[in-house]
């Protein structure tokens, strides 16, 4: 039978959000029914309700989520009910030509649910990434729920969902991070921090914090970064040349997203070395640079969509280190709020007074 839960939906450009009940249909073959616990408040979702990814509003917002599968279509083979699950917004399909290239951290064609949850009064609804999880609960293909070690906190591993996977991936998938290499991050945010987290695990020696705030700059220092570099006082590619031996660093990731920061990074790294773009430009944003510069400095320009990462591979893994107390995910958690709170912490996280605040359910 459909189930009426609460959820938190955005319902026009620009407005602040809705606590209302939403119908949730019977799963489709292949769907699942999750009990949400817990869900952090990503910069995505507020992309959605200023209209910054599109306009089919009413969006159902929410996805770096953890929850119980409840129920499942009766082709699901994937997960069963009771199983503990972080969500994702990669169902990969297998099918499409980066799958059969072996290459399935690229799919072109991701699996989400076959049915639409909407309104009391049939008004179809959008989730965010396909998830939508500021929810008591939600549906979701079953290729979007990965099973995790179930004694885990919700509200941490939750986060593996969108930014935290995004700023790890950035640096041990895409930027290929390995043992010895130097490594700048230039924006310290949410996904920035997890970037300089997955540098460390990873290997590197020199890690170097690039932000114009001197807060996140601390939080970077608590999660790995060796050295940091106050951009609002220093130029921020001399300072990386500098403590890098004068040549820049083996990797440089940009987690803000501006052609001013990418330049950065550009001009940041070493001869041969990599950038990776992972912070997301807005669509009139464009870069005007000599080529000569491109072919002279050689190397490697990346972008890296949702970390390069394969839910089933390294969300169980992330997870084991981070029960190991090898990977600090904790420290991303800055507060534990209500669903009723989500506005407020669109505020908070606007200010850069957070890393992420999580709705707990």
């Amino acid at each position: 039978m459909p189930q009426q839960v609460r959820a938190v939906v955005a319902k026009a450009k620009g407005e602040p959000v809705s606590l209302e009940t939403i119908v949730i249909p019977d799963p489709g073959p292949n769907d699942v029914v999750v009990k949400i616990s817990a869900c952090g408040v990503c910069h995505t979702d507020l992309h959605y309700r200023e209209g910054g990814i599109n306009d089919e509003f009413p969006f159902l917002l929410g996805h770096e989520a953890a929850g119980i599968v409840e129920t499942v279509g009766d082709a699901v083979t994937h997960v069963a009910v009771g199983d503990f699950v972080v969500l994702n917004w990669r169902a990969v399909c297998g099918e499409c030509r980066a799958c059969k290239k072996g290459k399935p951290w690229y799919c072109f064609d991701t699996h989400n649910a076959s049915k639409k949850m909407t309104l009391e009064d049939g008004t179809e609804l959008s989730p965010a990434l396909g998830i939508g999880a500021f929810a008591d609960k939600t549906l979701v293909h079953e290729g979007q729920c990965t099973k995790v070690n179930p004694e885990s906190d919700p509200a941490v591993v939750g986060l593996l969902g969108c930014g935290v996977m995004a700023g790890l991936g950035a640096a041990m998938n895409t930027g290929n991070v390995s043992r010895g290499d130097s490594v700048a991050v230039v924006g310290c945010g949410g996904v920035g921090d997890a970037a300089i987290a997955g540098a460390r695990l990873a290997g590197a020696t020199t890690i170097i914090a690039v932000d114009r705030d001197p807060g996140k700059l601390e939080w970077a220092k608590d999660l790995g970064a060796t050295h940091t570099v106050d951009a609002s006082t220093l130029d921020a590619v001399e300072a990386i040349q500098e403590l890098t031996g004068g040549f820049g660093a083996d990797v440089v990731i940009d987690a803000v997203g501006r052609p001013e920061t990418w330049k950065q990074a550009f001009y940041g790294r070493d001869l041969a070395g990599t950038v990776v773009l992972v912070g997301v430009p807005t669509p009139e944003m464009t870069l005007e640079m000599p080529l000569i510069d491109f072919f002279s400095r050689g190397g490697s320009l990346k972008s890296s969509w949702y970390g390069d990462c394969l839910p089933e591979r390294d969300f169980p893994l992330l997870v084991d280190l981070y029960e190991q107390g090898r990977l600090p995910l904790e420290k991303f958690v800055t507060e534990r709020i209500g669903i009723e709170d989500i506005e407020a912490a669109f505020e908070k996280m606007h200010k850069g007074e957070v890393l992420r605040s999580v709705v707990e359910l």
